[in-house]
């Protein structure tokens, strides 16, 4: 009897090119639910190219079912060109606003953290504290987790977006 290990589980984050028009997101995102495959993240935005849009989504899975996402994701007609960007150099960045009780250990847990990341206090009073964080997916489950240890009284967070850092072919 052969025994077999499954694959590991990664996450990848993909850059998808669209057409940019009203009900592309929703076929990329159908695909996804027919199929039964996670979002982990989603960014959409225009390009440099007003004709077109940036999907950028973190997915999760075994290297079966990521390579199947993205052989999915190419057979949408409005779809230019699926990019795992996870198989290069790549940059990445989401934003999360926190709002947390106003207390001395959220002063003294802050002030480190706002020299060490990219931490901006948007509102400070005597109540409540909101901070924006703009940093690397890996960055922001750090501080998510340091601030659901101050205690977090609200939380919104965007998707990651991402650029691969390899140079264009002239």
């Amino acid at each position: 009897m052969a025994v077999h290990d499954p694959s590991p589980v990664e996450s990848h984050v993909i850059s998808v090119l669209v057409e940019n028009k009203s009900g592309v997101l929703s076929h990329v995102v159908g695909l996804f639910s027919a199929r039964g495959f996670n979002i982990a993240s989603l960014a959409v935005g225009e390009t440099e190219d007003p004709t077109m849009s940036r999907i950028t989504l973190v997915a999760e899975g075994d290297q079966r079912t990521i390579e199947q996402i993205k052989k999915q994701l190419n057979k949408l007609i409005d779809v230019i060109k699926v990019h795992d960007l996870t198989q290069e150099l790549y940059v990445d960045s989401e934003l999360m606003l926190v709002k947390m009780k106003t207390s001395p250990k959220l002063k003294e847990t802050m002030a480190p953290l706002v020299s060490q990341y990219r931490i901006h206090v948007l509102e400070a009073n005597d109540k409540i504290t909101i901070v924006q964080c703009t940093e690397s997916r890996e960055n922001i489950a750090k501080l998510f987790g340091i601030f659901r240890n101050i205690g977090i009284l609200e939380i919104a967070q965007t998707g990651t977006v991402a650029l691969s850092k390899k140079a264009p072919k002239d």
